[in-house]
């Protein structure tokens, strides 16, 4: 069928092999009122690839040479990419002034700090820890690293690159943008140097349970806003991964709308006097 003359429509078994094809993948659940968005965003992808059904569009995620490519690519239409710099920042607050301090202190010997922010999008949560760390002034001269991961390779592009415009900064004072960030244009600004260099980026599917056991241990995970694309079992493989990475009495930090109610039995809830987080137990017991 020529684009011109209209676009295929998904029939319910079309969508039945994709949406399942995608969850075995990556553990993105796509409801089964999501039928239309589905199709809507995929179908630049047929376009693009000059595949005419959705049918052809399966059988290319499944066997041609450059299905990975294009499944990432996929992967990346159906999910939604909004952050901004400094969000939730009660819980930031909260993170900086109650639990940067116990890092600190449990980590003063070895003077090295490992956060993870899993599921960064294009950088703005993970270079938002590393201008938290450098303001509170506690690890200048540790080995320090804040990781981002992401399963989208063109936002781990873009939070490489560094490089942000307005709705990025809507959070962000006028302190904060001359503190940590350089003017390139007329509504463009870079992060600072100094703290792109306590920050990487990696591709990573937190369904990938092998990848958390090989993986460094870090201190602290933020994993806001991400549980909300999978269902119940595949939220359970991200959080067994997560505590499996965690060092014990390492801290998880959740959306604010998130909880391990019925998920996870394996992490303690602390009661911080800012915010609720969540840590994996200290072997043997222990209190901040």
């Amino acid at each position: 069928m020529p684009f011109d003359s209209g676009r295929p429509e998904m029939n319910a078994e079309e969508f039945r092999l994709l949406r399942d094809f995608v969850y075995a993948y990556c553990g993105i659940l796509v409801r089964d009122d999501m039928k239309y968005v589905m199709q809507r965003r995929l179908w630049p992808r047929l376009e693009a690839l000059g595949l005419h059904d959705f049918a052809s569009y399966y059988r290319y995620l499944r066997f041609d040479a450059q299905r990975r490519a294009e499944l990432d690519t996929a992967i990346e239409a159906l999910t939604t990419h909004e952050t901004y710099f400094f969000r939730e920042p009660r819980q930031l607050k909260a993170f900086s002034q109650e639990v940067l301090p116990v890092l600190e202190r449990r980590n003063a010997r070895l003077r090295r700090l490992r956060l993870w922010s899993a599921g960064c999008s294009s950088g703005e949560e993970a270079y938002t820890l590393a201008m938290l760390l450098k303001e509170s002034g506690r690890f200048e001269g540790w080995d320090v690293e804040v990781h981002g991961s992401d399963i989208s390779r063109r936002v781990l592009a873009a939070a490489r690159q560094g490089e942000y415009g307005p709705s990025a900064l809507r959070a962000t004072s006028a302190e904060q943008l001359a503190r940590y960030f350089t003017q390139i244009g007329p509504n463009r600004v870079r992060v600072r140097e100094d703290i792109r260099a306590w920050v990487t980026f990696g591709h990573h599917n937190l369904q990938d349970t092998e990848h958390g056991t090989s993986s460094p241990r870090v201190d602290a995970v933020f994993c806001r806003n991400v549980l909300i694309y999978f269902d119940t079992p595949a939220r359970q493989r991200v959080l067994k991964s997560i505590y499996d990475r965690l060092v014990p009495g390492g801290y998880l930090m959740l959306g604010h709308s998130e909880n391990l109610i019925n998920l996870s039995a394996d992490f303690e809830l602390v009661h911080l006097r800012g915010d609720l987080v969540y840590r994996r137990p200290e072997l043997g017991g222990w209190n901040p």
